[in-house]
């Protein structure tokens, strides 16, 4: 009889009718979303690329593996990147989610650029989250939310302002932090991680090649036909058995006149930015701010590689900068083009 019943759990419970799946939830982390193997799949188009490397900075300190939040589960952890040097001025935080279909992808996938970013002057924090192999959605919106919180619970310690937080993220990394500002204020999207009584706001957004939206004419996830789309894995239901809960995940739904200032970033890949423009006419409509920088001839993981890593780190640093500001004057700024540092 055990055996039996286990044999059930696997099948792919889609496929009847109305019936949530939990077979993609097999608690072991999917890793086949990495550096290596995208830079494998796009060197035959691409032959030029360089993978984007670590780097250790003597002004850059790094935090790693600090518990966040606990879920029935686990304990999440978070790494955080930020300039040594003592001002007076608080600093910008960067809260960078990484990709990888809700599904794969790790934390340490980003260090090269929150290295960078922390050069110029940011704050940057990595957070892990619960992927659709450990829990459904919406479990990594609680995750990322409760992330979001402890930033905040943080800020002294890291001298971050509090009024410049900002979601940032690639491929579902960027549909999640998309999703943050979206929902910002909404209660029933909170979760129950840690620090509740602190709020999740962020002040703005940078986009890199996440979709906007799940069904639409834009769009390419739910199409299982060949095998089992990363967003129906996600939801535990096709598309078509439950329309309203891919509609609810999708931050176009949610977008209005809370949604922080947004940035994207996108490859030349189009279906990765399914509702962008329906999304930026929202925003037009509140009168709040917007960019688009498009990458032509980029893959969707454009993000780990030169020639185009050096290009997102411009995007993301002028967007910030022309938004809140300008960072603290004494600071490490990269001069590009060349090689080494200046202040």
């Amino acid at each position: 009889m055990k055996r039996a019943a286990f044999i059930f759990l696997l099948l792919p419970a889609f496929s009847f009718s109305n019936a949530q799946s939990y077979a993609g939830i097999t608690g072991v982390r999917d890793t086949s979303y990495n550096m290596l193997n995208e830079f494998n799949k796009h060197l035959k188009n691409y032959p030029a690329i360089q993978i984007v490397k670590e780097k250790s900075y003597q002004y850059i300190a790094e935090e790693k593996n600090i518990a966040y939040c606990h879920t029935k589960e686990r304990e999440l952890k978070l790494d955080v990147f930020y300039p040594t040097e003592k001002t007076e001025k608080k600093r910008t935080a960067v809260i960078f989610i990484h990709g990888g279909g809700w599904r794969s992808g790790n934390k340490a996938m980003h260090y090269p650029l929150l290295q960078e970013l922390a050069a110029l002057g940011y704050v940057c924090i990595t957070p892990e989250y619960r992927l659709s192999t450990e829990a459904l959605y919406p479990a990594a919106i609680h995750d990322i939310k409760s992330a979001i919180r402890w930033v905040r619970k943080n800020a002294a310690k890291y001298n971050i302002d509090v009024n410049k937080i900002v979601a940032a993220g690639h491929s579902s990394g960027g549909e999640l932090a998309a999703f943050m500002g979206a929902t910002n204020g909404m209660k029933q999207f909170e979760g129950e991680g840690g620090s509740k009584d602190v709020s999740s706001k962020v002040n703005a957004v940078i986009d890199l090649d996440g979709t906007l939206v799940f069904i639409h004419p834009e769009s390419g996830e739910g199409d299982d036909s060949k095998r089992i789309s990363a967003a129906t894995y996600w939801f535990g239901y096709s598309k078509t058995e439950n329309p309203e809960l891919w509609k609810q995940a999708a931050p176009l739904t949610h977008v209005g006149k809370h949604t922080p200032p947004t940035k994207f970033i996108n490859s030349s890949v189009t279906r990765m930015h399914a509702g962008r423009e329906d999304f930026i006419a929202v925003l037009k409509q509140y009168k709040i701010y917007s960019e688009t920088r498009t990458l032509e001839g980029s893959p969707h993981s454009f993000l780990l590689f030169n020639p185009w890593f050096d290009t997102t780190v411009v995007y993301i640093d002028k967007f910030l900068r022309n938004i809140f500001s300008a960072q603290p004057k004494k600071v490490y700024q990269r001069n590009y083009g060349r090689t080494g540092w200046q202040w």
